[in-house]
């Protein structure tokens, strides 16, 4: 018997909401962790960076945006800090033409990273081939790497200080929980900021 749309629907909507019931209560320490790591960064100067490729680009800019202008309406405080690394199509297609698309988040990193920023890896294989390289080059510049993962998570889980890792192999359930599980981060770390302003 064919199953009607309605109930695809009603599926899907049930899984999201199972995975992400299974990932707040099992990534609520390692989440606290990443508030933590990017508070300390924001306070010692630095700032967070995010990449990934596709929709996780997409997650990258809103973000980092969420961070720039403002998460919530209700919660006024200064710019923090923050750089999406997909922002630049000029940028993006000159390292892809001249150095090839694994370098195009290594390259940019290099000339704006410091010590003590953060950059968040967002990719829901843990196999993007430019997230990886990003995530390599963070650890040899001294800056804390988070990943945003899926399914196994590796080769990039074995890159990051802090991960935030989602049970599950579908794409989409993944990054719906990606964006759920940011802008938790962002909100706690927004609370934090508000309380105690940056100085």
């Amino acid at each position: 018997m064919q199953v009607s749309e309605a109930a695809r629907f009603t599926a899907m909507m049930t899984r999201s909401a199972e995975l992400k019931r299974r990932v707040a209560t099992e990534l609520a320490d390692a989440v606290i962790d990443v508030v933590d790591a990017c508070e300390a960064s924001l306070r010692g100067g630095g700032k967070l960076m995010f990449c990934g490729n596709g929709g996780s680009a997409a997650d990258s800019q809103h973000l980092a945006t969420e961070m720039l202008i403002r998460l919530r309406g209700s919660h006024e405080r200064d710019s923090i800090a923050a750089l999406a690394l997909t922002l630049d199509p000029a940028m993006l297609t000159a390292c892809g033409n001249d150095y090839g698309y694994d370098r195009v988040f290594e390259r940019p990193l290099r000339g704006l990273g410091r010590p003590g920023d953060v950059l968040f890896g967002i990719t829901t294989s843990g196999r993007s081939g430019n997230v990886i390289r990003a995530l390599q080059a963070a650890r040899e510049m001294r800056i804390v790497t988070v990943g945003l993962l899926g399914g196994g998570g590796e080769p990039a889980l074995s890159l990051c200080d802090l991960a935030l890792l989602v049970p599950d192999n579908e794409t989409a359930r993944i990054q719906e929980c990606h964006i759920a599980l940011g802008h938790a981060v962002l909100e706690l770390l927004e609370d934090r900021i508000v309380g105690r302003p940056l100085s």
